[in-house]
C-alpha cells in the first residue's frame, strides 16, 4: 500500500506550517528589531491559526504605534483587544521560546506568506469551479468574473528592496555612458517635431494620453506612432474598442502605402500602380509585430490579461488602447469616475510591470468648443482628473481647419500636438502634417500658417 499524500488532494486545513508561523511570532516577542525585515511580507490573514492571528495583530498594533513588544506587553493589548481569554500568558511564553537567526526570520515568514497565497489560490479556484458550472451566465462574463477572483494574486507583495545612492549612482552613470555610445533608452514617435519636445520619444513605463474632440485625429495620430515604433520591428498592441479591426488594417495598409483610404474602400477606383504598391505593402505589412484586438467594453482586467498574454507570447514595446471613455470598471454599480479611475491607475501599473509604453486615448468635453481658439486644455479631459494625475504625457490634437472650416487652403494639412502635461520635461506647441486621405500624422514641412492669431498664454 503506497502511502504517499497525493497533493491533488489537500484540503486548506493541511496547507500552513505551524513550526514557521510559532517561530516567526516567537522572532518578533524577543527582537522587534525583526518587525523591519518581516512586516513588508505578512499581514494579519495570512496566518492560519486564529491565536496566531490575534497574536499578530497585537504584535503590529504595538510595534506600529511606537511601543515595546514582549510577552507582557502583548498579553496586555489582547486583553484589550478581546475579554476572553484565548491566548494567555502560558501560550506567549511557550512562543517565547522560539529564537530564530535574523536570516532565517525572514524565511519564515516568506513560508507563511506562500502558505497563505496557496490557501487563497485553492478558495478561489472552488470559486472558479462554481462560476464554471453556472451555465446561466455567458462564457465571456464567466471568464471576466474568474479573472477578477486571480487578479490580485498576482499584486501581492511586489514591493521592491530599497535601493542606496551608492547603487543607484553606479546605475546612472552605467545609463549614461550607454546613451552616450548611442544606445537609445526611447523609440522614435516618426513626428520629429515631437521626439524633440519629448527628449527623444516615448519611454518604457510611461503612459503617454493623446486627447481630443471626435474627428480631430486621435487614432489617427496614435495609429501613425504605432505604424512607426512597428516599422522597427518593435512589437505593438493595439486595443481598439471603436473600430473593427478590418477598417484599423485597411488604415495602416493606407498610411503605409499612400494610397488614400476612399480607393481602398472602394477597389474599383484603384489603378495598375496602385493594386502593385498596395501589394508591395502588404506582403512587407505581414512580415511586421502587430497585433489587433477588437474587443468592446473592456474592464481593467481583461486588458491586463490581454496584454499579459502577448508580452509572453510576442513580446510587447507599445500598447495602444482606444479608447479610455469605452472602458468600463470591475464595478458596475460604481459611478463613472471612480470606474474610470480604477483604469488610470491600473493602466499606469500595467506600463511599469510589462516594461513598456502605453498609448491611452481620450475624449475631450465640449469645454473646449466654447473658446475662440478651440485649443484644448488639461481641464477639458473627460470624466476622470486620475488620467490627468496617473499620465506621465499629455498630447491634444487639435487641427485648426477642422474646428473652423472657413480657414484657407493653408490650413488644410496642418495640426497641432500640444503636450499639456510632461512630467520630466517642458511642455509646448508641436506643429504637425496630417494628412487626411491616408489618415496619417508626420512632420510639417515649412513655416507654420500665419493668419491664426496665438492668443497669449496658447504656449503650454
Amino acid at each position: 500500500m503506497n502511502d504517499r499524500v497525493d497533493d491533488t488532494l489537500l484540503s486548506p486545513a493541511v496547507l500552513w506550517s505551524p513550526e514557521s508561523e510559532s517561530t516567526l511570532l516567537g522572532a518578533l516577542l524577543l527582537d522587534n528589531g525583526m518587525w523591519d525585515r518581516v512586516g513588508d511580507l505578512v499581514e494579519e490573514a495570512d496566518f492560519f491559526r486564529q491565536e496566531h492571528r490575534l497574536v499578530f495583530q497585537a504584535i503590529s498594533s504595538l510595534l506600529n504605534a511606537c511601543k515595546p513588544v514582549d510577552v507582557f506587553t502583548v498579553f496586555d493589548q489582547l486583553q484589550r483587544i478581546r475579554k476572553d481569554d484565548v491566548v494567555g500568558l502560558p501560550y506567549l511564553n511557550a512562543l517565547a521560546q522560539y529564537v530564530p537567526s535574523a536570516s532565517s526570520a525572514r524565511q519564515y515568514a516568506l513560508t507563511v506568506r506562500d502558505f497563505s497565497l496557496r490557501r487563497k489560490l485553492m478558495g478561489v479556484s472552488t470559486e472558479i469551479h462554481a462560476l464554471a458550472c453556472q451555465r446561466s451566465v455567458g462564457f465571456e462574463e464567466t471568464l471576466d468574473q474568474a479573472t477578477a477572483l486571480l487578479t490580485p494574486l498576482f499584486e501581492v507583495n511586489k514591493s521592491d528592496a530599497w535601493q542606496g545612492m551608492d547603487t543607484g549612482m553606479v546605475e546612472f552613470l552605467d545609463g549614461i555612458q550607454r546613451r552616450a555610445d548611442g544606445e537609445e533608452d526611447f523609440l522614435s514617435t516618426g513626428i520629429k517635431d515631437l521626439d524633440d519636445r519629448l527628449d527623444g520619444g516615448v519611454r518604457k513605463g510611461e503612459v503617454v494620453v493623446i486627447a481630443g474632440r471626435p474627428g480631430m485625429g486621435k487614432t489617427a495620430l496614435a495609429m501613425s506612432i504605432a505604424d512607426h515604433i512597428c516599422g522597427m520591428c518593435q512589437p505593438v498592441g493595439v486595443l481598439s474598442m471603436e473600430m473593427p479591426k478590418a477598417q484599423l488594417t485597411t488604415r495602416v495598409v493606407s498610411m503605409r502605402s499612400g494610397i488614400p483610404l476612399h480607393k481602398l474602400k472602394r477597389p474599383e477606383r484603384l489603378t495598375d500602380y496602385d493594386w502593385g504598391e498596395m501589394t508591395r505593402t502588404v506582403e512587407h505589412l505581414r512580415q511586421l509585430p502587430m497585433f489587433i484586438d477588437d474587443q468592446t467594453a473592456l474592464n481593467i482586467n481583461q486588458l491586463r490579461a490581454k496584454a499579459r498574454s502577448l508580452k509572453r507570447r510576442h513580446g510587447l514595446r507599445l500598447l495602444v488602447v482606444d479608447y479610455i471613455g469605452l472602458m468600463e470598471g470591475t464595478d458596475r454599480k460604481a459611478n463613472r469616475a471612480t470606474q474610470l479611475g480604477e483604469v488610470s491607475r491600473g493602466i499606469k501599473a500595467l506600463a511599469k510591470e510589462l516594461d513598456c509604453t502605453v498609448l491611452l486615448l481620450a475624449q475631450l468635453n465640449r469645454e473646449v468648443e466654447k473658446r475662440p481658439n478651440m485649443r484644448p486644455i488639461m481641464a477639458d479631459l473627460r470624466e476622470c482628473g486620475d488620467i490627468e494625475q496617473d499620465a506621465d504625457i499629455i498630447a491634444f490634437v487639435h487641427r485648426p481647419a477642422h474646428a473652423k472650416p472657413d480657414l484657407g487652403p493653408e490650413w488644410k494639412h496642418y495640426a497641432e500636438i500640444i503636450v499639456g502635461k510632461q512630467r520630466d520635461g517642458q511642455t509646448g506647441i508641436v506643429d504637425a502634417q496630417y494628412t487626411g486621405d491616408t489618415v496619417k500624422f508626420c512632420n510639417w514641412m515649412g513655416d507654420r500658417p500665419t493668419s491664426l492669431v496665438r492668443t497669449k498664454g496658447a504656449e503650454l
